[in-house]
């Protein structure tokens, strides 16, 4: 082979190498990346920048059990989220800017809470958070927004403890203070019952805390709770809970529970012969009542809101969500389009997006119109609003009563 061959083939060689270096160093598209969890639900295009004065989108995150046991949470609170983003894109966006929503799953799970709202703050770079459903995961996120400085506000977390992490955490529901006043109330004047017992969930902050609220509100009133009974995270036989509570023979049994739970103790405790109604909290609401077949018949939650409330601002979103999703919005659901609309009336307020103007203007809401009521915001980052009652009929349910604070 001559020299000039020689280096000819070399060079050749040599190029085809290069081409294959880089091929190799391409980078793929369209991967999600980090923590293993899934994203859904967003608006707009990737990476736009979020800086105030910028002509991009602003992004806003939320952190959701949308897989896992109480997947209908999440993926009805999600539902009312979007709706509210593409409403509000189509109406022009928040100060002229689009808004982008970035939803990520934490499978129902504390630790991949805290996985995934540090990843929304660091890698998405929202500017505001909305979650959680569970009391329990949304204590394991708040701290992280809170250290952070990036406003967090909780859909439907009713425990106190969510906002005392701080005043970059707020709320558009009710608490369990008020929430167990409320199931305490409806027993004692619109029952007229006096002796019930309870079966909770020593293991979730919502469910113990609902469960001490009502308590101390029912014997307040002059009720006797005579038995407490408790079960635990994965517990699906409850029969010797129930059958103690049998043997004391109470008018009723107080159940505070997800609606996961529930189901089975209802059908559990009408095979004992215990025929007496249970009552509950906003945890029961979930399409999936309709599993319990007619065990939950004469029975009762307390709820944030009825989709057979005549106001227009609840009939016009009960229309539009049966259009988009082809069901009926349960409580989570308006309450995730609430929290979102909230944020965009706090936005438009605020003088930037930096966290702290941002939570001042959500802090300092009053008598915002949302479908789950007027929501003005204490100063505890709390909701002052309404409560209602709704009776199970068939698995579907129905409006009973209504509760003012």
């Amino acid at each position: 082979m001559s020299a000039m061959n020689l280096i000819a083939r070399t060079a050749a060689l040599l190029m085809v190498g290069f081409g294959l270096a880089s091929l190799g160093c391409e980078k793929p598209s369209g991967g999600t990346g980090g923590g293993g969890a899934t994203k859904s639900g967003e608006t707009g295009t990737p990476g736009s920048p979020k800086e105030d004065g910028d002509a991009g989108q602003i992004v806003i995150g939320h952190y959701a059990s949308l897989t896992g046991s109480e997947a209908t949470f999440g993926i009805s609170t999600d539902n009312g989220i979007k709706m509210a983003v593409e409403e509000r894109n189509k109406a022009g966006g928040v100060k002229g800017r689009q808004v982008k929503l970035v939803t990520l799953d934490n499978q129902g799970k504390p630790q991949e809470t805290q996985t995934v709202v540090t990843r929304l703050i660091e890698q998405n770079e929202v500017v505001a958070v909305l979650g959680e459903v569970a009391s329990s995961r949304s204590l394991a996120g708040a701290p992280i927004c809170q250290r952070k400085g990036v406003p967090m506000i909780s859909p439907s977390s009713t425990n106190p403890d969510v906002t005392a992490v701080g005043d970059m955490i707020s709320r558009v529901c009710f608490i369990d203070p008020f929430q167990g006043l409320v199931g305490a109330k409806f027993a004692r004047e619109n029952l007229n019952l006096s002796k019930g017992a309870t079966l909770y969930n020593r293991a979730q902050a919502y469910s113990s805390g609902l469960n001490t609220n009502f308590k101390e509100a029912f014997t307040k009133m002059g009720g006797q709770i005579v038995s407490e009974q408790a079960y635990s995270d994965g517990d699906n036989d409850f029969s010797a809970q129930l059958t103690a509570i049998r043997e004391q023979g109470p008018e009723f049994i107080y159940v505070p529970g997800y609606y996961t739970e529930v189901v089975n103790i209802a059908r559990q405790a009408r095979k004992l012969g215990i025929t007496v109604p249970l009552i509950g909290g906003d945890g029961w609401d979930s399409e999936e009542l309709k599993n319990a077949g007619d065990a939950l018949n004469n029975c009762y939650f307390s709820n944030h809101y009825s989709h057979e409330d005549t106001r227009t601002e609840v009939q016009e979103f009960v229309k539009k969500y049966q259009e988009q999703y082809g069901k009926v919005p349960d409580g989570l659901a308006a309450l995730g389009y609430d929290a979102a609309r909230l944020l965009f009336d706090a936005m438009e307020r605020a003088p930037s997006m930096s966290g702290k103007d941002l939570a001042s203007a959500i802090n300092s809401t009053q008598n915002f119109a949302g479908v789950t009521g007027a929501i003005s915001i204490d100063e505890n980052r709390n909701a002052n609003k309404s409560a209602v009652i709704l009776e199970v009929v068939n698995g579907q349910p129905k409006y009973k009563a209504t509760v003012k604070p």
